[in-house]
C-alpha cells in the first residue's frame, strides 16, 4: 500500500474508514479489495491529476467581461505552453491558467507586472485545496409532488433508451445479413424484453432463428438437383455451403444450434463467449457482443415466445398505464427479494399485472379470448382496440394491484389470461389430467402455451412471501404517507414502498419453515370421498395423514432417530366440546394418528387402520383460530444423507434397472441406506426440532413445518434444510398419492 493510500485509511473500532471514498470497511480482506477497486483507484487518479494541475496553474484576477479565454491563452503563452484556461462562469472577473510545465508557471509568477487590453492583471499561485469527494446530488424522486410523477420518473430511469434500441437493431440487422448467407430465406426475429416495451438497461437480446423458409428452399433445391446442376437451385442460389452438411428436415435442434454457434464464432465480428445450452427447456445458443457489452440468446422453434411478445406489445400499446405498473411492480418485487434467479421472473410479474387489469371494474384490458372476436386483431397484432376509459391514475391502479393479490387464493387457483378468470385447481386438473402444466404454490398459465406454468419454479415460501408483501403494501397504499408528500421531508409515496423493510426479521422468521399445501388431486380415494362431509374435521383428518407420512419419511426414508414425538397442544378450545362438534357433524375423525400421553416417551405417529383406534389416544383439533399446533418432534441425524443422493440414485437405478417413478419411496430409502453404509458418521450428531401446524380452512389448508436446530456444532443443518425444502413436499405428495402404502 502506498504512502498516500495509508494516509487515506484510518482504523476505527469497527474496522477501517477510507477518507478518500468516505466509506467504512469492516475487515482487512474487504479493505484490500476496496483499495484495488475501481472507485478507489479512480478517485486516486483524479486526485493526482488535480494536484498536478494545481502545481502548474496560476490564479488571475482584475479581468473584465470583454477579455476572453483566447485572449488570456495568447498572453500567457509567452511564458510557456498553456494547456487550459478556466474562466469565472458568472461575472468573468477571474480565471485559472494552467501551464503545461511548472517552469511556465514560475516564469509567469516572476514577472513583476502583467497588462492585457489596458488592464493591470493580478497573478498569484493557484490556491491548493484538499481533495474531497463531492457526492452526486440525489435525484429528485423524493421531492416530486405526486406518486404518478414518481412512477413516470422511475419508468424513464429504467426503460431502454433510444440509443440502446438502435444498437440492438443494428446487431439484429448484422446477424440477419450473416445468417441469410448460410441459411437462405431464414429470418432473425427478436422477442422478449428488448422489443416487448418492458425492457430495461442491459437486458438480454432474445432472438428466434426462423428456418421454415430455409427448409422449403433446401427441399426445393434437392428436388431440382438434377435439372439445375449440382449444388445449384433453379433460382441460381447455391446450396454448396454449410447448409449442404445438414438436412434441416431431419436434424435435431442440438445439431442445428451447433452450426449456429460455429457461424457466430467465425463470421460475426465483436462476438465472444459463444456456447450451446442443450439441456434447457428450449435449447439455446448464448453469445456476448463485446463492443455493446450485450448478452444474447438464439433459439429455434420458439414461435410461441414471439406471439407472447406481440401480445405484450398490443396490451402496452392499448393501455399506457400497463407499462407504468409493470416497471413499478418489477422493481418492488426486486426490492422485496421476490424476483430474480429461482424466484418470480419478469414475465410472471407482467402476466400478474395484466390479469389484474383484466379483472378491474370496468376491465382495463381485454382477455386473449376477447381479442379473437375483435375484427382488427388478426395476423400481426398491429392494431389497438377500444377500452373503457376509467379515471384511475397509475398510482391508484398500483394500490389496486396489491389489494387484488393480497386476498387472492393462489394455492387453489389457476390464473388464465385467456379467459381473464381464475379456475379452481381441482376443476382445472379434471380437464387437463394429461399433459397439463406443473401445478405449484402459484399457477399462472402462459396465454398461448397452455401446458406451461410460468411460475412453476416457485417454492411455497416465495409464494407466501409475495402475498404477505402484497398485504403489507395494501395497508401502506391506504395511508397518507403513500398518497401525499410529507411536509417534514420524510419518505413517502414510492420511496417508502420500494424500500426493503423488515427483511432480516422476516427472513429469520421464515428461514426454516416448509409448507405442505392441501392438494385434492393427490388425496387417497378414501380421503377424497370425505372432502365435503365436514370442513374442519376433514382438515384435521388430512393433517393427521400428512403428519404420519412426515414421520415415516424422517424415520424410514431418511433414517433419522426419533427422540420424542408430538403431543397435541391447543389452549384454544375444550377437548370434549370439540369432539362433540365433530360427532354432531355426522363425521367421525379417523384416529390413524395417535399421540402418547407422556412427553419424551411418546408412541410414534402411525397411520394404522380405521379400527385401530386407541381409546386413550388424544386427537388433534382445530382451535377457534383455525389452527392445530402440536408439540415438536425431536430428531437426530448421524449421517449426511442429503449429499450425493443424485449420484447414488443413478447408480442404483442402473444396477437394479429400477424405475424411479413406481418405486420412489423404496428407491429413496435405498439411497439413504447406501449413504449410511458407505459414508462416515458426523463427528457430532445433528439434532433438530420439527413442529407441525395446520393453518387455513377448506381448500386453503396447509401444514406448516417449523424447523429449529438444537445441536449443530458441525454446521450442516442449513444444507440439510435446503435439501428438505425440495425433497419433503415431493415425497409427502408421492406417499399420499400412493394411499400411504409405505407408511
Amino acid at each position: 500500500m502506498s504512502v498516500s493510500m495509508e494516509a487515506d485509511i484510518k482504523t476505527t473500532p469497527k474496522g477501517f474508514h477510507c477518507s478518500l471514498c468516505n466509506v467504512n470497511i469492516p475487515n482487512q480482506p474487504s479493505l484490500e479489495q476496496h483499495v484495488k477497486g475501481r472507485k478507489h483507484q479512480t478517485l486516486s487518479t483524479v486526485r493526482c491529476t488535480r494536484k498536478s494541475q494545481e502545481e502548474r496553474s496560476v490564479f488571475v484576477s482584475g479581468l473584465k467581461p470583454n477579455i476572453s479565454n483566447t485572449d488570456l491563452a495568447e498572453y500567457f503563452h509567452r511564458f510557456g505552453p498553456v494547456v487550459d484556461v478556466i474562466m469565472d462562469k458568472n461575472k468573468g472577473v477571474y480565471a485559472i491558467v494552467q501551464f503545461d510545465e511548472i517552469d511556465g508557471m514560475n516564469t509567469a509568477l516572476s514577472c513583476v507586472e502583467h497588462r492585457l487590453k489596458g488592464l493591470k492583471l493580478r497573478v498569484k499561485p493557484r490556491e491548493k485545496k484538499e481533495f474531497k469527494l463531492i457526492p452526486k446530488k440525489k435525484n429528485d424522486f423524493q421531492n416530486l409532488q405526486e406518486v404518478n410523477a414518481q412512477i413516470l420518473y422511475m419508468v424513464e430511469r429504467f426503460q431502454l433508451g433510444d440509443n440502446e434500441k438502435k444498437a440492438r437493431s443494428l446487431v439484429i440487422q448484422l446477424l440477419q445479413e450473416v445468417f441469410v448467407e448460410f441459411f437462405p430465406d431464414s429470418k432473425i426475429i427478436p422477442f422478449g424484453s428488448s422489443v416487448n416495451t418492458f425492457g430495461i438497461h442491459s437486458c438480454d437480446l432474445d432472438l428466434f432463428l426462423d428456418l421454415e423458409n430455409t427448409k422449403v428452399f433446401q427441399a426445393h433445391a434437392k428436388a431440382n438437383f438434377e435439372q439445375a446442376g449440382e449444388g445449384m437451385s433453379d433460382d441460381g442460389r447455391s446450396e454448396d455451403s454449410i447448409l449442404s452438411d445438414i438436412d434441416l428436415s431431419t436434424a435435431s435442434a442440438a445439431e442445428v444450434l451447433d452450426l449456429v454457434a460455429v457461424i457466430l464464432k467465425r463470421c460475426v465480428p465483436n462476438v465472444d463467449k459463444v456456447h450451446v445450452v442443450s439441456t434447457a427447456r428450449l435449447p439455446v445458443v448464448k453469445f456476448h457482443h463485446k463492443e455493446l457489452n450485450l448478452h444474447g440468446d438464439i433459439t429455434l422453434n420458439n414461435r410461441l415466445a414471439v406471439r407472447n411478445t406481440r401480445f405484450l406489445q398490443l396490451c402496452s400499446g392499448a393501455e399506457e398505464r400497463l407499462r407504468h405498473l409493470v416497471y413499478t411492480v418489477r422493481l418492488w418485487a426486486k426490492q422485496k427479494q421476490l424476483a430474480g434467479g429461482p424466484l418470480l421472473n419478469n414475465y410472471a410479474l407482467t402476466l400478474l399485472v395484466i390479469f389484474y387489469l383484466q379483472n378491474c371494474d370496468p376491465p382495463v384490458l381485454p382477455t386473449v379470448d376477447q381479442l379473437k372476436h375483435m375484427e382488427c386483431v388478426i395476423e400481426d397484432w398491429d392494431c389497438t382496440f377500444p377500452t373503457q376509459a376509467i379515471a384511475v391514475p397509475a398510482s391508484g391502479l398500483l394500490a389496486g394491484f396489491f389489494s387484488f393479490y393480497a386476498k387472492f387464493e393462489f394455492t387453489t387457483s389457476v390464473i388464465s389470461l385467456r379467459t381473464g378468470q381464475s379456475v379452481p385447481t381441482e376443476t382445472f386438473l379434471k380437464k387437463h389430467h394429461h399433459g397439463g402444466p406443473k401445478i405449484g404454490p402459484m399457477n399462472i398459465l402462459d396465454p398461448f402455451e397452455l401446458s406451461h406454468n410460468v411460475a412453476g419454479n416457485l417454492n411455497d415460501r416465495t409464494a407466501r412471501s409475495f402475498q404477505k408483501e402484497c398485504q403489507e403494501a395494501e395497508k401502506y397504499c391506504r395511508s397518507l404517507q403513500y398518497q401525499s408528500k410529507s411536509s417534514k421531508g420524510k419518505s413517502w409515496g414510492l420511496v417508502r414502498l420500494l424500500t426493503p423493510h423488515g427483511e432480516v426479521q422476516q427472513a429469520r422468521a421464515e428461514l426454516f419453515t416448509i409448507s405442505i399445501p392441501f392438494k385434492s388431486d393427490v388425496l387417497p380415494e378414501d380421503l377424497r370421498n370425505q372432502q365435503h362431509i365436514a370442513k374442519e374435521a376433514f382438515s384435521l383428518l388430512w393433517f393427521q395423514r400428512v403428519c404420519a407420512v412426515i414421520e415415516s419419511i424422517f424415520q424410514n426414508v431418511l433414517k433419522c432417530q426419533l427422540v420424542s414425538a408430538p403431543e397435541v397442544f391447543d389452549a384454544g378450545e375444550d377437548m370434549d366440546s370439540q369432539n362433540s362438534s365433530l360427532d354432531d357433524s355426522g363425521f367421525s375423525v379417523d384416529s390413524s394418528l395417535e399421540f402418547g400421553p407422556n412427553i419424551g416417551v411418546k408412541r410414534p405417529l402411525s397411520s394404522g387402520s380405521d379400527d385401530s383406534v386407541s381409546p386413550h389416544g388424544k386427537k388433534p383439533r382445530l382451535s377457534k383460530r383455525g389452527r392445530t399446533t402440536l408439540s415438536p418432534w425431536l430428531w437426530e441425524q448421524r449421517h449426511v444423507v442429503w449429499a450425493g443422493r443424485r449420484k447414488v440414485r443413478r447408480e442404483l437405478i442402473k444396477d437394479s434397472e429400477a424405475k424411479a417413478e413406481g418405486s420412489c419411496v423404496a428407491l429413496e430409502t435405498q439411497v439413504t441406506s447406501h449413504i449410511t453404509e458407505k459414508e462416515p458418521e458426523l463427528k457430532e450428531v445433528l439434532q433438530f426440532k420439527l413442529q407441525p401446524q395446520v393453518v387455513g380452512a377448506t381448500e386453503s389448508t396447509s401444514t406448516l413445518l417449523k424447523f429449529q436446530p438444537i445441536q449443530d456444532s458441525v454446521g450442516v443443518f442449513q444444507d440439510f434444510f435446503h435439501f428438505l425444502e425440495v425433497f419433503l413436499p415431493k415425497m409427502v405428495e408421492t406417499m399420499l398419492l400412493n394411499r400411504m402404502d409405505n407408511v
